[in-house]
């Protein structure tokens, strides 16, 4: 098989809608991450680089994505900062440090010290695709990370290299064993299938996720590509996923409140060849998170923060507004408190997908990829 590497930097994404300033929110609002629809937000989603080392075909393209300069990304004091604020002032209760890949920058793990010495309360997870958590995990556990949840599409090499366009399986199984023994779990295994691909391997990826007690995320895919190639005719969808794994296995609600989680969880047991019902007791569970087709905007709780600085009230949103500026401008704290406050309060009600048919075009595919954005 062929492998395209591609080269690290040679496209730029489209430009986006990059706001300064939003709109204010009506006076007497509380304080916090609110919106016009009740919610708030206590989940921080915050992306520590756009850069990445996999070029996954439902994120990058081959050739890669034109990276930010290094002055545009935060540094880790303004990580530290914005993160305190986020804390201290406005009601975030957990942190996900995402990318692009948080593994590749070189002082994650002072981050994480620093970010543990001033919030020792506070849970700390990460997303990863795993490559180098082999020689971090430990060190990561020890600077104070809580857990972390690894991107997996496939158990099979060939598979694997297809989807990421790098034949790193191997690395990234090593990764998983690290986390595990360094106990950063429970670890959470997102795979996403895609029609022809992977589609077929579900239930043995799920066996392998309960074998080791993992808890495995299937993903619908989302229209974060960045060649803009994502179809929804083409897509997996939730219930499509729940038939495939049925071949093998039984599914069953989880009766746990769902408390504002984008999967929805199920209790898994084999299923009886001879009689096609469940046989023999629960093995774990496994989460589908239908981001498309069954939308959980409703209960939305998260908060994003771009390697950049900048707000993001939802994965899907055309509009971004600049907190990391006002920062290096030594604008008060309260005029960052405000600013926040204000791009979450226009929050939009829904991403629009659950209105989109197939064929149907009233669904406007963001510019920024997933790499860029922060899963």
């Amino acid at each position: 098989m062929t492998v395209q590497l591609g080269l690290p930097v040679l496209r730029q994404e489209a430009p986006y809608n990059r706001m300064k300033i939003p709109p204010r929110r009506p006076q007497g609002q509380p304080s916090g991450l609110f919106d016009r629809f009740g919610r708030r937000a206590t989940d921080m989603r915050l992306s520590v680089t756009d850069k990445c080392n996999l070029r996954c075909t439902y994120c990058m393209p081959a050739e890669g994505l034109e990276w930010l300069p290094k002055p545009a990304v935060m540094t880790a004091e303004e990580i530290v900062r914005i993160v305190g604020i986020g804390v201290g002032r406005l009601g975030v209760r957990e942190l996900r440090l995402t990318g692009g890949e948080p593994l590749v920058r070189g002082d994650l793990v002072d981050i994480v010290s620093a970010l543990r010495c001033r919030h020792p309360d506070l849970p700390i997870s990460m997303t990863t695709n795993g490559l180098g958590l082999d020689k971090k995990a430990e060190l990561l556990r020890d600077a104070g990370l809580t857990r972390v949840n690894i991107s997996l599409d496939s158990l099979h090499q060939e598979t694997f290299t297809k989807i990421t366009r790098r034949p790193y399986l191997g690395r990234v199984l090593a990764g998983v064993q690290a986390a595990s023994s360094a106990g950063l779990g429970p670890i959470k295994i997102n795979a996403v299938l895609m029609r022809g691909i992977n589609d077929a391997e579900a239930p043995a990826l799920l066996a392998w996720a309960l074998e080791f007690g993992h808890e495995l995320r299937f993903i619908e895919q989302m229209p974060l590509d960045a060649d803009h190639g994502w179809s929804r005719r083409d897509m997996i969808t939730a219930t499509e996923i729940r038939e495939i794994l049925g071949t093998v296995f039984v599914l069953a609600s989880d009766p746990g409140d769902r408390d504002g989680a984008p999967a929805e969880r199920f209790r898994v047991r084999r299923r009886d060849p001879a009689t096609g019902g469940p046989a023999g007791p629960v093995l774990g569970t496994v989460g589908i998170i239908a981001s498309v087709t069954e939308p959980f905007c409703s209960d939305c709780r998260r908060t994003r923060i771009t390697a950049e600085g900048t707000i993001m009230s939802c994965l899907f949103s055309r509009q971004e507004f600049d907190l990391l500026g006002l920062l290096r401008e030594g604008a008060p704290e309260d005029e960052l408190v405000r600013r926040w406050e204000d791009a979450m309060w226009i929050k939009p009600k829904a991403h629009g997908m659950e209105h989109t048919g197939l064929g149907a075009q009233d669904f406007v595919q963001p510019d920024r990829t997933m790499s860029a954005i922060g899963g």
